[in-house]
């Protein structure tokens, strides 16, 4: 019986041979062309916009002179990313990162860079390969030419681990090339300004914080009995966040807690005049080292700095309060006597100072820097009353020097 639901058709042998031969004249007749023709430049071609949109010709252009596959890709791609910046223009596709430092939240936190260092690098070759070795510490020293011997025997005892540093308060800087560790030093020069005022600055806690340590060292310190390496295990060994060494007791001491002893690598707390110190645990007892010499940690500097005034520019009443920095204070704040120096109290930039009303140029320094010490005092004692009140608590508990 007939099947009148499927129909079969049955193509011809002939026919279908037919069609194979006019498929195969076809091809080889559209490769013929191609070739007889010369190349195709894209830009010569007057497309509608609506074709290409937004593809770079000019990009094309300078890439080939003629129309290949790769500019073709290179042009799409180029108007893909055309069309993110377009969107990202039309708010579609905003970036807000609020991790990122502040003022730069639009940015894709990848492509942030928030921290910086004292790296010197080539103008040539691959960035990769710019650094032969990373510092782990940095030194600085202000200083003034007059005490360039003193300051290049200090610069000796430290390797190629520590950047070096100079802050030139005397506005000369190039006599210094005549040590050839200077070549290789950062030189920063204004003068007439103190160590603080450079620190607070040009020492910004995201451009060193590639450092472990940062040495802030005056110009006029003798090293005879002090080993950099050394130094640095040992403050690692007693955990040490703020330090200084220690000093030769018959030249230049102050205070008892920053006098070096000689039976001991580290100590942490001393006694003092009758009186000095009601607590123990707080200075000038312990918890202190001063302003001349002193060694901080990545973490304890970025705290100090914040700490720096920007009028305050000697530091003074600076050593009463860096144990509000690290804590427990009386244990990450000590002094390292077995490697030792000697403050020789050149007053040189006191003699940076100006003459007024028949006072010599030191005297005026000097009485800035007491008069600086009872301002920062004040402040710091305002600023913590101001936040306890804030925060609802009894003032009385103040610890404030």
């Amino acid at each position: 019986m007939r099947n009148v639901g499927r129909s079969v058709i049955v193509r011809k042998p002939n026919e279908t041979m037919r069609l194979i031969v006019t498929i195969s004249v076809g091809v080889v007749f559209g490769f013929l062309i191609g070739i007889s023709f010369p190349t195709l430049s894209i830009t010569k071609l007057n497309l509608p916009s609506s074709l290409l949109p937004n593809v770079d010709i000019a990009y094309i252009r300078d890439k080939s002179s003629g129309f290949s596959t790769q500019a073709l890709l290179d042009a799409l791609s180029s108007a893909k990313y055309n069309r993110t910046q377009a969107q990202n223009l039309n708010g579609t596709s905003k970036i807000w990162a609020p991790s990122n430092p502040r003022g730069a939240e639009r940015l894709p936190p990848g492509i942030v860079a928030a921290e910086s260092d004292f790296y010197l690098r080539r103008l040539w070759g691959k960035p990769s390969e710019d650094l032969t070795i990373k510092p782990k510490y940095l030194v600085t020293f202000t200083v003034g030419y007059d005490q360039k011997k003193n300051v290049d025997a200090a610069v000796k005892k430290f390797s190629e681990d520590f950047t070096i540093l100079l802050f030139h308060y005397d506005g000369r800087t190039t006599e210094w090339d005549e040590f050839e560790w200077s070549k290789r030093a950062i030189h920063v020069s204004v003068r007439r300004q103190t160590k603080w005022w450079y620190a607070k600055r040009f020492l910004h806690p995201d451009i060193v914080a590639p450092y472990d340590y940062i040495f802030i060292w005056d110009e006029d310190l003798g090293v005879e009995h002090f080993n950099a390496e050394e130094y640095i295990r040992l403050v690692r060994k007693y955990g040490l966040e703020i330090s200084q060494p220690g000093l030769e007791p018959n030249k230049g001491l102050t205070w008892q807690m920053t006098k070096r002893r000689g039976d001991r690598e580290v100590h942490k707390e001393t006694e003092e005049k009758p009186g000095w110190c009601p607590n123990p645990h707080l200075p000038p007892c312990a918890a202190f080292v001063e302003i001349m010499a002193p060694v901080f940690s990545r973490d304890a500097w970025r705290c100090v700095w914040h700490m720096l005034q920007n009028d305050l520019v000697h530091g003074w009443g600076l050593d009463f309060a860096l144990r509000r920095c690290v804590e427990p204070a009386h244990e990450k704040i000590g002094v390292v006597d077995s490697q030792w120096i000697v403050h020789q109290t050149v007053p040189s930039l006191g003699n940076q100072g100006q003459a007024e009303n028949g006072k010599a140029p030191w005297q005026g320094v000097r009485e800035r820097c007491k008069k600086e010490w009872t301002m920062f005092r004040v402040r710091m004692t305002n600023a913590e009353k101001a936040y306890y009140k804030e925060m609802g608590i009894n003032p009385t508990n103040s610890t404030a020097d």
